[in-house]
């Protein structure tokens, strides 16, 4: 049996290998699938299904930012620090990701156009949410005056509250998710140069938003959301009183589905223009409710199911979840994809759905033990020894 600390952490790194089971079955059936398969009622659950790994990363990187900045608090770097800390390993990502979009537009010749290096994908919006994460944390935590009731569950030598840092979260997540529909629509920044522009709303160069990028309105909103989670989940209550704590997790994610769907059902309109599936508000609270279902379903399984007894392969995806969104990408959409594309019946898509997990899983064994401790740690039928943060 796992100790306890393993099962606290076990929940995010589910999630994420969760996220990569998702990514793996949307992205094969839409690069493989022939025309005629595409008109199914498979591919359109796919699809549905595949509105989820973006959301479910970016969450998991925020609370994953709100243990280790807890974590370098309670070690007593000043708060400034450990944020100027989080900023630079946002930057890296984002310097990942525009790694990856050159590594996609050679291996795309003498097809790929270079307007490719300059479009937004996941990576580069992880990176820019983790950047304006470090950096509302940093303002957060400047010493200024606090109301008296939110000045409890302090963490840290500057007396920086956790309540501080959860307020901040949700007020970012809410502005990011409320101003998302006329930064798509009636106040597009045409001002700037498309390539910024795109960082914004995602027109890339075509003049409109497309809803195939990762803008930062709205999906850094779910980041926010999510550090926002970590801190209370990380807090001294939620740790003491876990099992209750993502209880507590489920229903609000409940609560945040059926109010989603409440506001959307009401006559009136804030809006001038209305896409509930790409820029809704509403759709951002039930995604958001569905997400914190889902991690409920992780703790559960992690704490109380089998996720944690012998080979866990989810767990080994999520440890690693970022290397494999890079290498399973030239196997499904490059040069290198391991069947025809855009050709393909539903059980041969499936199959290659299915190798594609295989070979993934084998990778992440293979990296998680071999990471820092060398080739004896090639044993793939021991489970994580520790769930990384």
């Amino acid at each position: 049996m796992a100790d306890k600390a393993t099962q606290r952490l076990a929940f995010l790194d589910w999630t994420r290998g969760l996220a990569c089971v998702l990514m793996f079955q949307t992205h094969g059936y839409d690069s493989w699938l022939s025309e005629s398969a595409r008109h199914t009622s498979l591919f359109g659950l796919s699809q549905l299904a595949g509105t989820l790994p973006a959301p479910l990363f970016l969450f998991a990187s925020g609370i994953s930012l709100a243990l280790v900045l807890g974590r370098a608090l309670q070690k007593g770097i000043r708060p400034t620090q450990a944020s100027g800390k989080v900023m630079l390993r946002g930057a890296e990502i984002l310097g990942f990701g525009m790694l990856f979009r050159v590594q996609e537009f050679v291996l795309g010749q003498p097809y790929a156009p270079w307007t490719d290096l300059l479009r937004v994908d996941i990576l580069n919006i992880i990176g820019i949410a983790i950047i304006l994460m470090g950096a509302m944390f940093w303002i957060a935590a400047t010493r200024i005056a606090v109301p008296r009731e939110i000045t409890v569950a302090k963490v840290g030598r500057d007396g920086v509250t956790r309540s501080r840092y959860v307020i901040s979260a949700i007020v970012a997540a809410a502005f990011v998710a409320l101003v998302t529909p006329p930064l798509w629509t009636t106040h597009q920044p045409h001002w700037m140069p498309w390539y910024l522009e795109s960082y914004i709303n995602g027109v890339h160069n075509l003049g409109a938003p497309q809803p195939w990028l990762f803008p930062a309105f709205p999906w850094v909103a779910f980041a926010f959301a999510g550090s926002a989670f970590g801190f209370l989940i990380f807090s001294p209550w939620a740790r003491e009183h876990e099992s209750t704590a993502f209880v507590l997790t489920g229903l609000a994610g409940l609560l945040f589905v059926f109010l989603g769907r409440w506001f959307d059902a009401r006559p009136w309109q804030l809006y001038a223009v209305y896409d509930f599936w790409h820029t809704s508000p509403n759709f951002f609270l039930i995604r958001t409710g569905v997400i914190l279902g889902i991690v409920f379903l992780a703790f559960a399984w992690c704490r109380w199911g089998a996720a944690l007894k012998g080979f866990a392969p989810v767990i080994e995806l999520g440890r690693t979840s970022l290397f494999v969104y890079w290498l399973h990408i030239e196997f499904v959409y490059g040069r290198f994809s391991i069947l025809a594309k855009r050709s393909q019946s539903i059980p041969m898509a499936t199959t290659g759905i299915f190798a594609t997990f295989a070979a993934m899983v084998a990778v992440a064994a293979i990296r998680n033990r071999v990471k820092g401790r060398g080739l004896r740690a090639l044993t793939f039928w021991r489970r994580p020894a520790r769930a990384a943060a």
